[in-house]
């Protein structure tokens, strides 16, 4: 562990070295309101903390720079806890939100260039393969004499559809179509969409025989690869603007790009009980100089993915940290209100 004034001395070189990308001299944090120690001690500890491996020295005659070890130290130990939006970001948040509408994919998709916007870094949002299955809307809808559209309206906004195609010896109209939508909604709404239910036959044979075609279809399971993660990554441009190295531009672009690299990488994080991976600790080598913010999402209470922020080792932790969690509940709010009440 540090002491208050090796502490103090590492605080102020990681927020000078986040806002200017410039390594710290002894002179600039002993400048510092409340540091009260002269330049030269702050040079003996800046020295003390580079042999224990928080600073590193670019250069001989540079000041310094925070390692990962350094940064984990900082998030860990000195970052004020339970860090809020400044009052303009809660506000972009609650017009978001208050005007955020359509299925799922397009709620996702605008959510990851949202918080992209509100970062200024690349945003990750990914819905799980298994997210929340419950039914909440049931719709059959005649296409041709012979032919019914299922439609259903999951708890996370998804929207499944099932073609039917009903036998040439059953008469399927209107009235039909109206009895077995009532039936299949009174016995299936609120069930999991992967539960075999049985739905009870009336007195109309034509009704009974589209309900058993319903619920057969609804347990059809999709073509291999159908259900896997959806990523949706906004803000992949401003990952530019962070890095003066062209090689290290590609790289990180060429991962974004690479979908199960991206699901691997966070679900590893949050794996390992992490909503910070720093540089080498996410163990992808050619994101070593980013950081990884992560945060899941809950749809009436269940998990259903993940919110992520990638950017460079010296980005604005505090006020990341707090976007993304904050982000990541108000998506979860939205999506448990279904998409007819958003």
């Amino acid at each position: 562990m540090l002491d208050d004034r090796k502490a103090a001395i590492l605080r102020a070189v990681v927020e000078e070295y986040i806002q200017t990308a410039q390594p710290v001299g002894s002179a600039s944090v002993a400048r510092i309101p409340g540091m009260a120690v002269s330049p030269a001690t702050v040079r003996n500890d800046m020295g003390a903390l580079e042999r224990e491996g928080y600073l590193a020295q670019p250069h001989t005659s540079a000041g310094r720079i925070p390692t990962d070890k350094g940064y984990r130290f900082f998030v860990d130990s000195l970052a004020p806890r339970g860090g809020r939006l400044d009052p303009a970001q809660s506000q972009q948040v609650r017009s978001f939100f208050a005007t955020a509408h359509g299925e799922l994919e397009r709620l996702l998709s605008d959510t990851s260039r949202f918080l992209a916007g509100l970062t200024d870094y690349a945003a990750v949002v990914i819905r799980e393969a298994d997210d929340p299955a419950r039914i909440r809307s049931i719709q059959l809808v005649s296409l041709a004499p012979r032919l019914v559209l299922l439609v259903v309206v999951l708890a996370s906004g998804a929207i499944e559809k099932r073609m039917i195609e009903v036998a040439s010896e059953v008469a399927v109209d209107e009235a039909v179509v109206s009895a077995a939508t009532a039936r299949l909604s009174a016995y299936l709404m609120g069930e999991n969409l992967g539960h075999m239910v049985n739905v009870p036959s009336c007195d109309d044979a034509a009704v009974d025989a589209l309900v058993s075609e319903a619920v057969l279809a609804l347990h059809h399971q999709p073509p291999e690869g159908e259900h896997q993660a959806q990523v949706f990554v906004g803000g992949a441009s401003r990952m530019a603007a962070a890095f003066d190295a062209v090689g290290t531009i590609r790289q990180v672009l060429d991962i974004l790009e690479q979908q199960y690299v991206v699901v691997t990488l966070i679900k590893d994080v949050l794996d390992r009980g992490l909503s910070v991976a720093i540089g080498a600790e996410h163990g992808v080598q050619p994101l070593a100089d980013c950081s990884i913010i992560v945060a899941p999402y809950e749809i009436e209470g269940e998990p259903a993915g993940t919110l992520g922020i990638l950017g460079p080792t010296r980005m604005h932790y505090e006020q990341t940290l707090a976007a993304v969690a904050v982000v990541s509940k108000r998506l979860g709010q939205a999506l448990s209100m279904g998409p007819e009440e958003r």
